[in-house]
């Protein structure tokens, strides 16, 4: 991954809003959220649907570029009706932070969105079983920033009943994270938390992805994004710290160095270097 990583591939927090109810737009905006997904797919209904890109459509002019770039456009997946038209209106929407195809299962089928669209870049869901076995090589399709697992749906097609603590899909989990490693792209985005009240719940699932590896969690309130941008962010305590190494290791030369009793070397100062710019992703769009 390139240094100019941009806003996105360092969003901690992904809120959903439904495609048709774009006038929550300015409070989702104001959430906190890193990043916000203007949903054509769950989130709307099948009526409702061709309105939706209409009334986006319409919307799109009206948007500055800071806030289109904090946008993300997910769009049914290729098996269904609705994909031709979603991805036709992505000719309409310049500047648009990235794309969320539902549902991918393979390369070919984000190829054909990169073939039609070459200079989007993409955030596919990975959702069944078919998309986990193809997992790397869907890491690697060009244009593809980061991985969002869409664990409700996993669980869905595989028939599974985890319990709140999902141990169940661990090994899922590492997966993302190895996966896009290999392939040198941003950490992947892990699922929701369906609980809106259980305050414990959402620290819990939080906790368990940074703890896995993931950089961030997709939201469905704006009363989440507070809880996923503190617990996943750095700590005051790290910030600090990886200040005080930074400023340490400029006057040292080549090499590891001793610093308040700990060994420091490359990959010390690399973790250093990482709290630092996650700081507020808004800041490195």
């Amino acid at each position: 991954m390139s240094a100019d990583v941009g806003a996105l591939a360092l969003a901690r927090s992904f809120l959903f809003l439904p495609a048709d109810r774009l006038d929550r737009l300015p409070k989702g905006l104001a959430s906190g959220a890193h990043a916000l997904i203007l949903d054509l797919e769950d989130a709307v209904a099948p009526d409702h649907k061709a309105g939706a890109r209409d009334a986006l459509v319409r919307l799109w002019p009206t948007l500055n570029a800071r806030i289109r770039s904090r946008l993300l456009l997910r769009i049914n997946a290729s098996s269904t009706t609705w994909h031709a038209d979603d991805a036709a209106v992505l000719s309409e929407l310049q500047g648009l932070g990235a794309v969320m195809p539902a549902k991918v299962e393979a390369p070919a089928d984000l190829l054909r969105l990169f073939a039609a669209f070459p200079a989007r870049r993409w955030l596919p869901l990975i959702e069944s079983a078919e998309g986990l076995a193809q997992i790397d090589a869907i890491a690697r399709v060009p244009g593809v920033m980061r991985l969002a697992f869409g664990h409700l749906d996993f669980q869905a097609d595989l028939g599974m009943a985890c319990d709140s603590d999902e141990a169940e899909l661990a090994p899922v989990r590492f997966a993302f994270v190895m996966a896009s490693r290999r392939a040198g792209i941003a950490t992947p985005v892990d699922g929701v938390t369906t609980a809106l009240q259980d305050n414990e719940r959402l620290n819990a699932d939080a906790r368990r992805a940074r703890r896995f590896g993931f950089g961030a969690r997709l939201c469905i309130h704006p009363a989440q994004v507070a809880a996923v941008n503190a617990t996943l962010g750095p700590s005051d305590e790290q910030r600090a710290w990886a200040l005080r190494v930074l400023a340490a290791a400029a006057t040292q030369g080549d090499g590891a160095f001793r610093f308040e009793g700990a060994m420091v070397d490359a990959p010390v100062l690399a973790r250093a270097r990482r709290f630092v710019q996650d700081t507020n992703p808004q800041e490195n769009a």
